[in-house]
């Protein structure tokens, strides 16, 4: 559980890591690693009643009798690791500086503009944060310093900012802030003109502020305090009680998510309530704010829409009528429900429309074909439409900040396996691009040292599954070098192809990194999101088992070298393959694992389980609750020895909570056969995301990486 889309990019392309435990530098005896107290805990459901024994750890943050325990049992966990990991300890010192010696620490994004002023965030010589800048009119302009995170983050243990949001007079920013990590953002309200932060603070929001075009008014998303879910849209005016705001929307399923938005061009607000499978919006003049939102379209079962503004009609990208990849529908501004649309790009059944960019004279759309990425630029005008060539074989572009509605440069971001991310202007019309900037890697990285390539596995049903795969030149295929395996395949999410500084760690001690595109992503299109859901779920887990296969099989590595990875709902996935194929990965890794999931599905007090009914099923149903329970890794712990295992959760985590790993540990414990590794890592300070800092992070990355060059023997 779950969505968390920016975090699991991050997960892909620069943390790796796995175990296995006779070449571990220290050798302890299992019967000194933490033991959890077993207590009774029935679940009755659909005829059958199930002994849950770890349930009591559900009990937390002070809020009831065993909450010191669970506590005590954590860091008991935590001490256990640090003790397993005592002899890795120098190369993790190692690892770290030579990830973080990598970093451009001073350093600062190519600007955008938007409404008369050059947007752009710079970093500092050791600063663990950024400063939001602005320069008004030109680059040559005085710096004006927006918001200056490090100084505001100082003495924190976690601080993020998020939703920042300029006023259309530019003189107010809205942002949200969160000092927890349960992603419940506090919007605070800054006058540019004096720098001082204005009385008005909205607490338990998703830090989402949306201006009016009158400067006084802001829309943003409120949350269920225990769920966690978004339930409502409030209207704020400056200088008002928070506690007097607006309410325009409240949502009554909560299966949907919600938010706010704002059209490009500035002309309109949105307000959207989304489940997996059907969209509502609902829109607003942004000039009139004190008016009612009109239903854009209503709910239509089993129908996703998104829509842009151009400056005389609206665009929509839908799967409407059997547009199972969708297609590209437009209706007035004034006329805009489904009975006036009017097709305006066909559907492609091999072509998976991914998201639409409005500018004033030019629709850019994001698509993907043969699971790759692909930018198509259509001339309002002239009607012509091109795509962009891009030359590697597995790569990752994506339209970038476009701030401006009126300009004819488009700016997106490139970057492979071996490419930095690189950020890029190209002009619509010309058809010129130009590189504007690559991320510098210091050290001395040169690109033609390391091989990136693009493979297809069959699956067992005979399906072809992509798998981008990089390694340094001189690799061999002899099925004795290490190879790490990485997947997601949950919520139609594809994990591309993208540089990482820190992988180079790996890449140069020998190691081959590779992601397995499986079902359950949208690589493939939409159908290969279908078909890895729901009673479908299972595609997911045996494409990762016959990729792995595959890459022993073609000589990549052996499965004495072979290690898996996966986070959120990839945690899920390393569960199941450690059920499943637990002989065909020496190691497995499991950040922040969804592995409870029947149990987690059942209990609608959970932060966002009522919102997944449609990825996983809803478990009061009897059909959907056997085939979960068939495949949720906590159910099907088995008496068997396990791979070595690392596993890592977060106290604060909204998304997966802490106790779903915690269980999944302590009845493996009590479970395996082995004296194989099992670790498990609570961060006391932190939630799903991981670390805050730009450098922190890292050390989680380095403990991973020393975890694997443990199990290779390769620890002096």
């Amino acid at each position: 559980m779950k969505k968390l889309l920016p975090f699991l990019a991050i997960f892909a392309g620069i943390i790796a890591c796995t175990s296995k435990t006779e070449q571990m530098p220290h050798t302890w005896p299992e019967a000194l690693s933490p033991v959890a107290e077993k207590k009774d805990h029935i679940r009755t459901i659909h005829g059958e009643s199930v002994n849950d024994p770890y349930y009591w750890m559900y009990d937390y943050f002070g809020k009831g009798p065993d909450s010191q325990q669970v506590i005590s049992y954590l860091n008991a966990e935590n001490e256990y690791l640090k003790t397993m990991m005592a002899g890795t300890e120098k190369l993790q010192g190692e690892l770290f500086e030579e990830m973080k010696g990598r970093i451009k620490q001073k350093d600062e994004t190519v600007p955008y503009v938007k409404n008369g002023y050059y947007y752009y965030v710079r970093t500092e010589e050791g600063e663990q944060y950024y400063k939001y800048c602005r320069k008004k009119g030109s680059l040559e302009a005085e710096e004006e310093i927006i918001l200056d995170v490090d100084a505001m983050a100082e003495g924190k243990p976690y601080y993020a900012v998020t939703g920042l949001a300029i006023s259309p007079d530019n003189n107010m920013l809205a942002f949200g802030v969160d000092e927890v990590s349960r992603r419940q953002y506090t919007i605070q309200i800054k006058d540019l003109r004096t720098g001082k932060i204005l009385k008005d603070k909205i607490e338990n929001t998703e830090g989402d502020p949306v201006w009016a075009a009158d400067n006084q008014t802001i829309y943003y998303t409120a949350k269920n305090p225990v769920t966690l879910l978004s339930e409502r849209i409030y209207r704020h005016e400056l200088g008002i009680d928070a506690a007097k705001d607006v309410l325009v929307y409240r949502e009554e399923d909560p299966t949907n998510y919600i938010g706010v938005g704002k059209s490009k061009n500035g002309k309109w607000i949105w307000v959207y309530s989304q489940g997996t499978l059907s969209t509502e919006l609902r829109y607003l003049d942004a000039a009139t704010p004190k008016n009612d939102f009109k239903v854009f379209q209503p709910r239509i079962n089993d129908t996703l829409f998104e829509v842009v503004a151009l400056d005389d009609r609206f665009i929509i990208r839908t799967n409407a009528d059997g547009a199972e990849n969708f297609k590209l529908m437009e209706c007035p501004l004034d006329k805009t429900g489904k009975e006036n649309w009017k097709e305006f790009k066909s559907h492609q059944p091999d072509v998976l429309i991914e998201s639409i960019n409005a500018f004033k004279n030019f629709l850019v759309t994001e698509q993907r074909k043969n699971g790759l990425n692909q930018l198509s630029v259509l001339n309002l005008s002239s009607g012509a439409e091109h795509s962009i060539a891009f030359e590697e074989a597995a790569y990752d572009v994506s339209v970038g900040q476009n701030a401006d509605f009126e300009t004819q440069e488009l700016r997106y971001n490139y970057t492979s396996m071996i490419t930095p991310p690189s950020v890029y202007d190209y002009d619509m019309a010309s058809k010129e691009k130009t590189l504007l900037k690559q991320q510098e890697v210091l050290g001395g990285y040169d690109k033609s040292n390391y091989v990136t390539e693009r493979l297809m596995a069959p699956a067992r049903d005979g399906v072809m599954i992509p798998i981008s795969i990089v390694y340094k030149k001189g690799f061999k295929k002899d099925g004795k070098s290490p190879l790490l395996e990485y997947a997601y395949g949950s919520y139609g999410y594809s994990i591309d192809a993208t540089f990482s500084s820190s992988r180079l760690s790996l890449l140069d001690r020998g190691y081959a990194f590779a992601i397995a595109h499986i079902r359950g992503g949208q690589e493939m299109g939409r159908q290969w999101y279908l078909d890895g859901k729901l009673m479908k779920k299972m595609n997911t887990f045996t494409d990762f088992v016959d990729c792995g296969k595959f890459l022993i099989d073609q000589g990549y590595t052996s499965a004495e070298h072979l290690y898996a990875q996966g986070g959120s709902a990839g945690g899920l996935l390393m569960g199941v393959v450690a059920n499943i194929a637990p002989d065909q990965y020496k190691g497995i890794i499991a950040d922040v694992p969804f592995v409870d999931v029947v149990n987690t599905m059942l209990d609608e007090n959970i932060p966002l389980t009522t919102n997944e009914y449609d990825e996983w099923g809803n478990p009061n149903e009897k059909e959907a609750y056997f085939y979960m329970k068939s495949y949720s890794p906590y159910e099907n712990i088995e008496v068997k020895a396990y791979p070595n295992m690392l596993v890592t959760t977060g106290l604060h985590d909204s998304q997966v909570q802490y106790f779903e790993p915690a269980k999944w540990v302590a009845k493996l414990r009590d479970m395996k056969t082995d004296n194989n590794v099992l670790l498990l890592h609570t961060n006391m300070d932190f939630g799903h995301g991981g670390a805050s800092g730009r450098f922190d992070y890292l050390k989680d990355v380095a403990l991973r990486y020393a975890f694997l060059e443990a199990l290779e023997g390769n620890i002096q």
